[in-house]
């Protein structure tokens, strides 16, 4: 096969990648021809300068833990990225401008919609400070969705872990939960992030950005308790197809 695309993905480690073998199979049941996705695993971001160098290379998208670390290699940012301050797509122009987009935010909002319908009027507690965290949060803002973000760190304006062990109220107050970490994903599946589950009940929704695995701890001691719980494979797949739409615009 005569190459003439070549599109992939960016991050470390990328082993827990759906991506090449979504777009792998993607482009074979659409018949696109003459096009790759290859996996860029990449230890610290300066290496990036190797991926861009690679003939026929029209766009990536970024994960962990590079979507805001990219920032300074483009040329260009869409106005969303900009004020999300992440990007998870990036488009190489013919003439080798680079821009960036955050596609994370589109998955995510009509994810949610979907999954919550007309339940939105909730307050939200997101777990995580990272870039993903930040296409969510600005979700939350537009759908007008009270939230503060959870840390394990004492910053002004955040909660800590520890807090949430400390008020009962809190998980009473913020029934819509959002892991935006790593914790739970595969291989370390034993992991979660440390809120208080014994609180939990029927009333609250977590969603885990994590998708692999399909069930992660998180969701499993929440639907212990009795909450709703969702992973993030929806998300993944509605940024997967808009990441297509943009390189293709």
């Amino acid at each position: 096969m005569t190459v003439k695309r070549i599109f992939g993905l960016i991050g470390y480690p990328l082993g827990h990648s759906f991506s090449k073998n979504y777009f792998t199979e993607k482009f074979r049941r659409e018949h696109t021809e003459n096009t790759l996705y290859e996996l860029f695993e990449i230890r610290d971001i300066s290496e990036i300068e190797e991926v861009f160098r690679i003939p026929g290379l029209c766009g990536f998208n970024v994960t962990i833990p590079y979507k805001e670390k990219i920032i300074p290699y483009l040329h260009h940012l869409d106005p969303a990225a900009r004020d999300i301050g992440a990007v998870n797509v990036v488009k190489i122009a013919g003439d080798g401008t680079r821009k960036g987009y955050n596609a994370d935010y589109y998955g995510f909002k009509l994810s949610l919609e979907r999954w919550l319908g007309c339940v939105l009027e909730m307050q939200a507690l997101v777990l995580g400070t990272g870039g993903a965290s930040k296409a969510v949060k600005k979700v939350l803002e537009d759908l007008d969705i009270e939230y503060m973000t959870v840390s394990r760190s004492k910053d002004k304006g955040l909660l800590t872990y520890e807090s949430l062990h400390r008020d009962p109220s809190l998980i009473r107050t913020f029934k819509l939960i959002i892991n935006t970490t790593p914790l739970g994903m595969s291989p370390d599946t034993g992991s979660c992030p440390d809120i208080p589950y014994d609180r939990l009940g029927p009333g609250h929704y977590l969603y885990d950005l994590v998708y692999n695995p399909p069930e992660t701890l998180f969701m499993k001691r929440g639907k212990t308790m009795g909450a709703h719980v969702k992973n993030g494979q929806e998300m993944l797949v509605l940024q997967a197809e808009k990441s297509w739409e943009i390189w293709n615009s």
